[in-house]
Parts: C-alpha cells; structure tokens; sequence
C-alpha cells in the first residue's frame, strides 16, 4: 500500500545508520527499503532538528505519536464516528450484537456517514489505538478465564522468622475484565477449586464456561481437542451449573486476557506489597482485596470507565445465580458389599448400610466432609450423613432383609410389651431373662422362643406355664417348652399337700404314741 507507515524500530535505525555516516543507498540495502522512503524519514528528522541521541532516547510511543502530529488533521465526519467508539465498544460486549447492527444505527442517524468496510477499519484503527493488546471482544457472562502468576508472594512466621512462598491466583472476567486475586498455598485440586469457588462469590454469579490452564488440577491429560478434565473439577463445575473449557496446550493467545491481567497484577499489586511483612494468608489475602479493589475502579486507557463500573453494567446481571450452598470437595473410595447389607468405609473406620440386593458387589464410595454416596455402575444406591464414629453402624432399615430387619428392632421394651399382652406371669418371666446378666443377643433368642409359644397353646397356658416356672425358679425357655409338652400348666394347684391315710390294722392310730 502506498505511503504505508513502517515499524517504527526501522525508523529509528534508519536514523541511526545517518547519522554514523552510512549513505542512503547503504541504509536502503540493508533494511530493505526503497530510497524515497529513507530520504522521507530523514527529512521528517532534519524538519524537527531532532538529533541522534533524541531520536534513541525517545520510546516507539511517543515516536509514534510524533509522527501522528505530522500527519493532517481527522476530518469532522470521522470525528463524529469516533464519539461512538466508547459506546460501541461497551455494546460490542452484549449478546447478539455485531458490528454491522451498530454500523445501521449509526448510518441511521448520519446517513452521509462511512460505509460499513470504513466503519471498521476506523473502529478498529481507533481501538488499536486506545488498547492495543486487544484481540477479542467477549460477550457479557460467557467465560472466566483463570490462571496463577509465575511469581509468588510470601508470608513470615511471626515467631520462628520461616518464609513460606504462597502461589497466587487470578481470574479474570472476559467482557469486563473484573478480575479476582487471592493468595493460596499450592496449587494442587482443593485450594484451586477453593480459590474459584472464592472467586464466583466475589462476582456474585456463574458465568457460562470455566477456561482454566492446563494445570494438573484442572486437566489430567491435555488435548487439543478434546481435554480430560479432573474429575473433582467437573464434579464443582456441575454443582455450579457451567462448563469447563480448558486453553490449548501452548497456546498462549487462548488465555491472552488472563496473561495480561497477570502482568498489571504484578504492577498494581506485587510492587506495591513488595516492602511490607505479613505474618498470616488471610492478612495478605487482606491487602490484596484492598490493592485489587483500586485496580478494579481505574478507568482504561483512554475510556471513561472502570473494570467494575463494566461489570455492574453489562455483566453482573448476564451471569447465573450461585447455587443455595456451597462445594464441597468430593473424594472417591472402593468398597465390597458385606452379607450384613452393609460397607466398611476404612477412611473412618465405619459401617455405612445399602440395600441387601447388593450384597456381594463392588461398589464406588463417594464422600465429602458432610456426606457419604455408595454407587453402583453410576447408579446412585444411597447416602449416608458422614459419621467418624470408628466401628459404628449407619443402618437404614429399609436396606437390610425382612428378617435381618426384625432382628436390628429387638430391645427390652419390645419383649415387655409384647409379653404383658400375654399375660402378667408372662411378662414378669420375660423381666426375670432380661435381668439375667447375660449377652442381651442371649436373652432375646430365649424371650422371642418363649413368646412365639403362644402360636401352638394360646394366651392362656403359656401365661399359666410362666406361673409354673416362676413357682420353680427357672428361668429359660427350656423350662417353659417342658411344662407345657407334660400339661404341667393344666394341673389342679387346688388338692391338699397331704393325702388321706387309708384304714389298715397294721396302721397304728395316734393314741399308739401317747
């Protein structure tokens, strides 16, 4: 193209090279450029009486600038347009809107306005200008890019004097770019999701899609096309109702919006806490929201508004409401199904219960700090309240047998009552084997056997049976199954201890001894 500006390094060391005393024709040989172009810079040069040692001292900006200064004024119709800039821009952001719907409403208010192909070259001239690192335009509540700095911060042990480097994490909203810092130990699986979750409470919303690094804690085997995701981390993802999208291996352009976040984080955060001492996470944690919400309110170069103004809004109110409660980190175990319908859960040294169908099978422990879920073939079994409890039993009833159920709702108030409906020699019988000191499991076999007697004889004779026994003193079941297979409980307890001495001449009388 003609009269096409150059990279403004070769401007400098077209200057450079004239001023040691290389001639033009040098100079062009060696950069590539006709001699026209290196008479008209050295020209530009010798108008401004700008020496060799000026021209190196001054930056690729404001060189840039210099010569934008030369050039003849912007018209009053591209002024016009740019007044729209800042207000396109902010559109640009929302759902659906292009900039062809934005070039109609312009054109509609200045119909002798530029046409669509000018509307964007001088759009896109104008945000080169403003912000020239940017590449995307990210619609409002769509991604979350996240990463951690390459530097560390560190905390001092206020008594032993140890230095411990602390990772630092960043997240940055895509439309907006409200960005979220924090300090954390590590970078492993529960203080990365801990510090996300932190992150989507700071927003006050979800957005529609996580965009993470490739760190272990969020991708177990990267792909460029298809990413395996940690499964904790698509477990969080679903609680919170949005996807993960990780960045491509080596592709730094797909986080450049995160990377450039990080850089400023350096500047308005890092620098500025590099000469004071924190003794604890949460007071550098402290100090950091303090520096961030500074950060978050400082207008962008050459725009009238902030990160968080941007956010308040054309984002806060496009991202998903946070779920009632949140994540809890979920961690996964294998365990068999013992004949007693229950698991051994050996993290808490715990019996958990499932349904008796299962007995026999290899099944998934899923637990958290509240809960237990026992799976089986990614069908959901049961769960359980999580109790530390070492060699107790969480029973649901309803998972056990009918008979093993039965058995699980014996006690001594349920014999008592159930023999009192008998009778009360019955139930003072059934008092006396309960007090025996004895394995209750003993004692209630011999309770059960006495009580279901009253299938084969009735109400009425195991009752009189029990009055037998009591009169004895035994106590048992054997005991009472005697009595009743030799009709002991039916004899007549009405007939004199002494029976009648008969008359016989051998038999001396009483008077035989006075």
């Amino acid at each position: 193209m003609a009269n096409k500006q150059i990279n403004m390094r070769k401007i400098k060391q077209i200057f450079k090279l004239y001023s040691e005393g290389v001639s033009k024709r040098q100079i062009s040989l060696q950069l590539g450029l006709s001699r026209n172009t290196i008479t008209k810079y050295i020209d530009f040069f010798k108008r401004y009486q700008l020496t060799s040692y000026e021209v190196s001292a001054m930056t690729l900006e404001e060189l840039n600038r210099l010569f934008k200064t030369d050039q003849k004024g912007k018209s009053g119709q591209l002024l016009t347009l740019e007044k729209y800039f800042p207000y396109f821009d902010k559109e640009l952001r929302k759902t659906g809107v292009t900039k062809e719907l934005l070039w109609q409403e312009y054109l509609t208010k200045h119909p002798d306005g530029y046409k669509l192909s000018q509307f964007r070259y001088w759009y896109r001239e104008w945000v080169k200008e403003v912000s020239p690192v940017m590449h995307f335009t990210h619609k409002a509540g769509d991604k979350l890019f996240i990463d951690f700095t390459g530097k560390k911060l560190s905390i001092v042990d206020r008594y032993t004097g140890e230095i411990q480097d602390l990772e630092v994490f960043v997240c940055v909203l895509g439309s907006s770019q409200y960005t979220y810092v924090e300090a954390c130990e590590s970078q492993k699986k529960e203080d990365f999701i801990a510090c996300i979750e932190n992150a989507l409470w700071f927003y006050g919303g979800v957005p529609q899609a996580l965009v993470p690094d490739n760190l272990r804690a969020a991708v177990t085997k990267s792909s460029r096309y298809e990413p395996k995701v940690n499964e904790t981390f698509v477990d969080f993802a679903e609680h919170y109702e949005t996807a993960v999208l990780p960045t491509r291996a080596y592709r730094p352009r797909d986080k450049a919006i995160v990377e450039n976040a990080v850089r400023i984080i350096y500047t308005r955060v890092f620098a500025l806490l590099r000469n004071q001492t924190f003794h604890t996470k949460s007071e550098l944690n402290k100090a950091i929201l303090e520096l961030l919400h500074s950060h978050n309110n400082m207008s962008f170069r050459g725009r009238e508004y902030s990160r968080y103004s941007l956010f308040e809004e054309i984002e806060k109110h496009q991202l998903k409401p946070l779920p009632a409660k949140r994540y809890e980190i979920k961690r996964y175990a294998n365990a068999t199904v013992h004949k007693n319908s229950h698991i051994y859960f050996s993290k808490d040294k715990h019996y958990y219960s499932l349904p008796y169908q299962h007995i026999g099978k290899r099944v998934k422990v899923v637990y958290s700090d509240s809960a237990v879920e026992i799976y089986h073939q990614q069908e959901l079994l049961t769960v359980h309240p999580r109790t530390k409890k070492k060699y107790g039993y969480s029973t649901i009833k309803e998972h056990m047998p009918s008979h093993h159920r039965f058995i699980s709702e014996w006690s001594s108030e349920k014999f008592i009552t159930w023999a009192n409906q008998i009778g009360g020699h019955c139930k003072t019988l059934i008092i006396n084997i309960l007090e025996k000191k004895q394995h209750p499991e003993r004692s209630y076999k011999s309770c059960l056997g006495i009580l279901h007697l009253t299938k084969k004889v009735g109400n009425t004779r195991l009752d009189n049976a029990c009055k037998r026994a009591l009169d004895y003193g035994a106590h048992n079941y054997n005991i009472i199954e005697r009595i009743l297979k030799n009709g002991w409980d039916t004899l007549d307890e009405d007939i004199e201890d002494q029976p009648e001495v008969p008359n016989h001449n051998n038999i001396r009388g009483s008077h035989y001894y006075k």
